[in-house]
C-alpha cells in the first residue's frame, strides 16, 4: 500500500487519473444522487462536458497499489461541471470501476438539487449503484428519503422504505412530520418510462395514516404531460344521484392530447366525456363531447320537459389564434340536445348559467380597432319556456373605430361604423313592453365626430363638438310581431305604428362644452373644482312618434352621474337622442396630505327645444323612469372617499327634480383592515311598472374574507332582498393553503324571488402539490319550496 502524499501533489495526481476516465468519480456520484432525486432524465442522458476541469481537495490522498484503489480522506470536496461533492471519504476502485463516498455525503447538483446520504456506492458506467440513508431535496421543493436506494439496469432506481412529500420541513421543529407524506415499502422510479410507483404505500396527514394502497403510480414530477389516470372527483345532486368522475389523460404528442372520463351516477347511469386539445405556435383549440342515456328521466319531476328525454348530449369547441400581433380570431360554440344539459351535468367550460356561443375576428392598432362577432346567448335554465328560445342570433355584430394620427383643423376626428343583424324565432313580449320582436332585422350606422379644445387666458377650457350620423335599417318582422306592435299601448293610449321594411335616418349635432377648473391648495391638501356646462343642438329624433323600428341594443337606459355629460345618453345605436339639450354640473377632486382622497360630481340635464326623445313612445319603454323624460331632469350625483387605512366609500344617486325624493341609489363600502377584507353594497330602485316592476326594489349584498392564520382563511357572502325580506343567496366556507396543500370548502344557497324555491349546494376541493386534486363540484344537492 502506498504512503500518503502532500495535498497539492495528491490533488494533481488524482485529477490526472480521474480526468483520464472522463471524471468517472464525480460523474458517477452526481448521477447516482440525481437518480435518487427522481428529477432528472437518467444516468445515461446526462451531458457532462468531456473537457471540464475537476477540482479535488482533501486532507489525505492514499494510493493502494495492491488493492488498486485511490482514496481521498478528510474534508473531501470535489467540484466538476457545476456539481459539488462533500464527504469524509471517497474511494475509487479501479479494478471494479466502483466509486464509494461515505461519511455525511452531500451532493449539490448544478441545477440546485441537494442529496444527502451516509454512503453512496456506484459503478462508473452509472448502470448500478447503492445508497444508504438517503435524503433528497430537489430544486422544485419536493423531498425524498429512504433507508437505502439501489439502481439497476441503468434506468430503474428502487427506494427501500421510502418517504415522499412536497411539504417543506418545519424550520423550528424539523423532526415533526410534514403536513402530508407518502410512505411506501418500495418507491420505484423508472427513468425511461418517467414514472414513480409506490408499493404497499400509506398516505399520512400530520403523521396519522389515512389511506392504505397496495400500489399506485404517478408521473415523474419533472414530466408535465404523461398518459394516465387523473384524480377523480365527486359529482351529483338530488335528481342525478351521486357519482365519481374518473378521467384518463392521453398525452399523444407534445402538441395535442385527449382526456376521456366516465361518471357513473346512482340514478341516471353513465355519463361519458371526451376532450381533444391541440396547441399551435399562434394559438390553441379544444373539442369536447359528452352524452348520457338517462335511466330515470322522471327524476326531474315537473321542471323542464326536455329533461324527460333519455338521450342527452352536447358538442362544444373553443379556440383562439393570433393571426399576427394586431389580429386575432377565435370561437366558443356549444350545441346540445336541450337547453340545460351542460349546466345540469356540469360539463366543464360549458356550465355557465348563460353561455355565449360566438365566432369573432378582432384587430387593434393604437387607438383604432376592428371587431366582428357572430353570437347567441344560450340561457341554461330549469323552467319550461323561459328566456332561452327568445334569445336572438346576432349575425353579425360589427364595430370599427378609426382615429387619424394627424389632427384635422387642429382637432381630433373619430370615425365609427357599427352594423348589427338579428334573427329571432320566438318573440319576447309582456303586457307593458316588447323586448324582442319575432323575425329578422339589420342596421348599418356610420358616424363621425370632431372636437377641439381651446384654453383661454383665465383657464376656461372651451371644446366645440361636431357630430354627424346616418343609419339604414331593415326589418322583416313576422305577422305575430306586426300584430303586437299595432296593438301596443303606452299609458293606456294606443300609439302610432309605422310598419315598414326599410328605414333611413340621419342626425347632425353641434355642441359646445365649457369647463373651468379652479385649483385651491393649502399646506396639506389640494382641491380642484370644475364647473362644467354643455349644450347640444340637433333636430328631432327621426320616427320619434312611430313604432316599428326594433330596439335591441338601447334597452338598458340608466341616467346617473356617469352619463350626465354624454352627448347621447342611450346605451346603444338603435335609438338616437334628438332635440336641443344642455347639461350642467360641477366636479370636485381633493387630495390630503395624510393620504386621504375625495371626489364628487353633481348636476342636472335640461331639454331646451324640439321633441324630448326620452319622453317619446318606445316598444321597450326605454326612456320611462329614466329621469330625463321631463324638460328638467332629475338631479344626479356621486361622491367617493378613500383613506390610507384601506377604507373606500362611494355613494351615487338620482333625486327628483322638484321634491328631491330619492329615485335611485347605489352605496358601496370596502375595507381591508389587517387580516379582514370586506365589502358591502346597498341598491335602491324606485318602482317601474312599465318595466314589470310594480314595487320598489331594495337589496343589500356583501362579502368578507378573514385571514384567521397564516394558512387559514374564512369567507362569506350574501344578498338580502329588503322588500320581500328573503335571503336571495348566500355562501360561506373556509380555505387552507400552504406550499404543498390547498383545501377549500363552500356551502351556498339560492332562493327564487318569486316562488321561494331554494337550492342548496356544497363543494370541497383538496389539492396535493405534485400528486393532483380531488373534490366535488358545487352542484345542487337539495331543493325546497
Amino acid at each position: 500500500m502506498g504512503g500518503a502524499v502532500d495535498r497539492g501533489r495528491g490533488t494533481n495526481r488524482l485529477t490526472r487519473r480521474l480526468r483520464a476516465r472522463a471524471g468517472v468519480a464525480i460523474i458517477a456520484l452526481v448521477a447516482a444522487a440525481s437518480v435518487a432525486a427522481a428529477q432528472v432524465d437518467g444516468f445515461g442522458d446526462r451531458d457532462l462536458p468531456e473537457d471540464a476541469q475537476m477540482l479535488l481537495s482533501a486532507d489525505t490522498l492514499v494510493y493502494d497499489n495492491d488493492r488498486n484503489t485511490i482514496t481521498a480522506v478528510g474534508g473531501v470536496q470535489i467540484e466538476y461541471a457545476g456539481n459539488r461533492l462533500v464527504a469524509q471519504r471517497v474511494t475509487y476502485d479501479r479494478s471494479t470501476s466502483r466509486v464509494i463516498a461515505s461519511g455525511n455525503v452531500e451532493i449539490i447538483e448544478s441545477d440546485g438539487n441537494r442529496i444527502y446520504a451516509d454512503q453512496i456506492d456506484v459503478t462508473d458506467d452509472f448502470s448500478d449503484g447503492f445508497v444508504e440513508a438517503l435524503r433528497v431535496e430537489t430544486i422544485d421543493e419536493t423531498y425524498f428519503a429512504a433507508e437505502s436506494a439501489e439502481r439497476a439496469g441503468g434506468r430503474v432506481t428502487t427506494f427501500n422504505r421510502g418517504v415522499y412529500t412536497a411539504c417543506e420541513p418545519c424550520e423550528e421543529r424539523p423532526d415533526r412530520p410534514p403536513l402530508w407524506q407518502v410512505k411506501a415499502r418500495k418507491i420505484i422510479w423508472d427513468g425511461e418510462a418517467k414514472t414513480i410507483r409506490f408499493e404497499r404505500a400509506r398516505f399520512e396527514f400530520f403523521g396519522v395514516p389515512l389511506a392504505f394502497l397496495p400500489a399506485f403510480e404517478i408521473a415523474d414530477p419533472t414530466v408535465k404531460r404523461k398518459s394516465g389516470f387523473l384524480m377523480p372527483s365527486i359529482l351529483g345532486g338530488s335528481e342525478r344521484g351521486y357519482g365519481v368522475k374518473v378521467p384518463y389523460y392521453l398525452a399523444l404528442s407534445p402538441t395535442y392530447d385527449l382526456t376521456v372520463a366516465v361518471t357513473p351516477y346512482s340514478k341516471q347511469g353513465f355519463l361519458g366525456e371526451a376532450e381533444w386539445r391541440q396547441q399551435f405556435n399562434n394559438g390553441r383549440y379544444n373539442l369536447k363531447i359528452a352524452g348520457i342515456s338517462q335511466q330515470e328521466p322522471e327524476a326531474w319531476e315537473n321542471w323542464e320537459v326536455d329533461r324527460l328525454q333519455e338521450e342527452r348530449g352536447m358538442i362544444g369547441s373553443q379556440g383562439h389564434f393570433d393571426i399576427n400581433p394586431r389580429w386575432s380570431f377565435g370561437w366558443d360554440v356549444l350545441v346540445q340536445s336541450d337547453k340545460n344539459f351542460s349546466r345540469t351535468y356540469e360539463i366543464e367550460g360549458f356550465d355557465q348559467a348563460v353561455h355565449r356561443s360566438e365566432v369573432y375576428l378582432t384587430g387593434l392598432d393604437d387607438r383604432n380597432y376592428f371587431d366582428l362577432h357572430a353570437y347567441r346567448f344560450q340561457v341554461q335554465e330549469d323552467s319550461i319556456g323561459g328566456r332561452h328560445a327568445s334569445q336572438p342570433w346576432v349575425l353579425p355584430s360589427f364595430d370599427y373605430s378609426y382615429t387619424p394620427d394627424e389632427p384635422l383643423a387642429g382637432g381630433e376626428l373619430n370615425l365609427d361604423v357599427n352594423a348589427q343583424g338579428l334573427y329571432r324565432d320566438e318573440g319576447m313580449y309582456n303586457p307593458t313592453k316588447l323586448q324582442g320582436l319575432k323575425g329578422d332585422s339589420a342596421r348599418l350606422t356610420a358616424q363621425a365626430e370632431w372636437k377641439r379644445s381651446f384654453v383661454t387666458d383665465n383657464g376656461l377650457v372651451l371644446t366645440p363638438i361636431l357630430h354627424a350620423r346616418g343609419d339604414t335599417i331593415h326589418a322583416n318582422l313576422s305577422p305575430e310581431a306586426v300584430g303586437r306592435i299595432e296593438s301596443f299601448t303606452i299609458d293606456g293610449a294606443q300609439t302610432q305604428s309605422d310598419i315598414r321594411t326599410s328605414y333611413y335616418r340621419a342626425m347632425a349635432t353641434a355642441g359646445l362644452e365649457a369647463r373651468w377648473p379652479v385649483l385651491f391648495s393649502t399646506a396639506s391638501s389640494t382641491h380642484v373644482l370644475e364647473p362644467t356646462g354643455q349644450i347640444f343642438v340637433r333636430p328631432d329624433e327621426p320616427y320619434h312618434d312611430k313604432l316599428g323600428i326594433p330596439n335591441e341594443d338601447a334597452q338598458s337606459m340608466v341616467f346617473d352621474a356617469s352619463t350626465l355629460f354624454e352627448r347621447d345618453k342611450f346605451s346603444g345605436y338603435d335609438r338616437i337622442e334628438g332635440g336641443t339639450r344642455a347639461n350642467l354640473g360641477i366636479r370636485y377632486s381633493g387630495r390630503f396630505g395624510d393620504g386621504w382622497t375625495a371626489h364628487g360630481l353633481f348636476g342636472q340635464s335640461y331639454h331646451l327645444g324640439g321633441v324630448n326623445s326620452y319622453a317619446s313612445a318606445d316598444l321597450v319603454n326605454a326612456g320611462a323612469y329614466s329621469g330625463l323624460e321631463t324638460d328638467i331632469s332629475d338631479f344626479v350625483g356621486l361622491v367617493g372617499i378613500t383613506t390610507p387605512g384601506g377604507l373606500s366609500l362611494s355613494a351615487g344617486g338620482r333625486f327628483d327634480e322638484e321634491t328631491f325624493a330619492l329615485r335611485r341609489t347605489d352605496l358601496r363600502a370596502g375595507a381591508t383592515v389587517g387580516p379582514v377584507t370586506a365589502n358591502v353594497q346597498y341598491a335602491f330602485i324606485e318602482a317601474q311598472p312599465l318595466y314589470g316592476f310594480d314595487e320598489d326594489r331594495r337589496e343589500v349584498s356583501g362579502g368578507t374574507s378573514v385571514r384567521l392564520h397564516e394558512n387559514w382563511r374564512a369567507f362569506a357572502s350574501g344578498t338580502y332582498d329588503l322588500e320581500k325580506q328573503i335571503m336571495v343567496k348566500n355562501s360561506f366556507g373556509f380555505a387552507y393553503d400552504d406550499e404543498c396543500f390547498i383545501y377549500t370548502m363552500r356551502f351556498s344557497q339560492e332562493r327564487d324571488r318569486n316562488n321561494g324555491e331554494q337550492e342548496f349546494s356544497f363543494g370541497f376541493n383538496i389539492s396535493l402539490r405534485t400528486l393532483g386534486e380531488f373534490g366535488t363540484a358545487s352542484g345542487a344537492f337539495g331543493r325546497t319550496n
